[in-house]
């Protein structure tokens, strides 16, 4: 397996001087940026939308990281077209709130756009088994999604295990991302797991270090799974 990824998450930036953060990071390595959309329905909380991809769009591609949108909203397949226009990379959606999910990512492939589908941790791993042949990513939410900076859930472990296996087993070439409260200390576990994307927040723009010595021990500590 190729090194594991690290996906800062903007979601625990300082949105006053989002774009010096962001560019720290990608400067630090990040391989991904991560963008979380919450809509104030799906989950509790309201963030950003489509023009903040757009002006991180520029930034992001002289980096030649990856636009990573992760859509925690009612209704994604109503706004797919505006989050490909604005740069997305990656469009995951959440298998809770598409009724027709195979459908909806054949919609975000057409637009030239990587689909990807994640799980809230209420929900069995086995409710993304039909979709997994059509995914380039399978997102692990290791917290109940809606805010940052929550504790990661221990039992995420086994899910994350087994949608390695899941993965693995058709032969798919779809990586694994994992969000929610994951640390330096737990890295390395996750890695182990079968993770190929770290998700991090608040471990690399609200912890003691820089952006990038915490983004430098997130990926030591990754790299020291085995």
């Amino acid at each position: 397996m190729d090194k594991v990824k690290i996906a800062p998450s903007i979601l625990s930036a300082d949105f006053t001087c989002l774009g010096a953060q962001v560019q720290e990071a990608l400067q630090a390595g990040a391989e991904y940026v991560h963008v979380d959309v919450m809509d104030g329905q799906f989950v509790p909380n309201i963030t950003i939308g489509a023009p903040i991809v757009a002006a991180l769009r520029k930034l992001v591609s002289a980096y030649d990281a990856v636009m990573d949108v992760h859509l925690m909203i009612e209704f994604p397949e109503h706004h797919l077209h505006d989050f490909a226009e604005a740069g997305a990379d990656i469009l995951t959606v959440h298998v809770e709130a598409c009724p027709h999910l195979h459908s909806t990512l054949q919609a975000i492939r057409a637009l030239g756009v990587r689909p990807g589908v994640t799980l809230n941790p209420g929900t069995p791993v086995d409710a993304v088994e039909p979709v997994l042949s059509a995914v380039d990513l399978v997102l692990v939410m290791s917290v109940n999604p809606g805010f940052g900076g929550q504790s990661f859930i221990s039992g995420s472990i086994g899910r994350i295990r087994r949608l390695r296996a899941m993965l693995d087993d058709i032969g798919s070439e779809a990586e694994l991302q994992v969000d929610g409260g994951v640390k330096a200390y737990n890295a390395g576990e996750v890695a182990a797991a079968g993770a190929d994307v770290l998700v991090a927040g608040s471990a690399v723009f609200g912890a003691d270090g820089s952006v990038a010595d915490n983004i430098a021990a997130i990926r030591s500590a990754a790299a020291s799974k085995d």
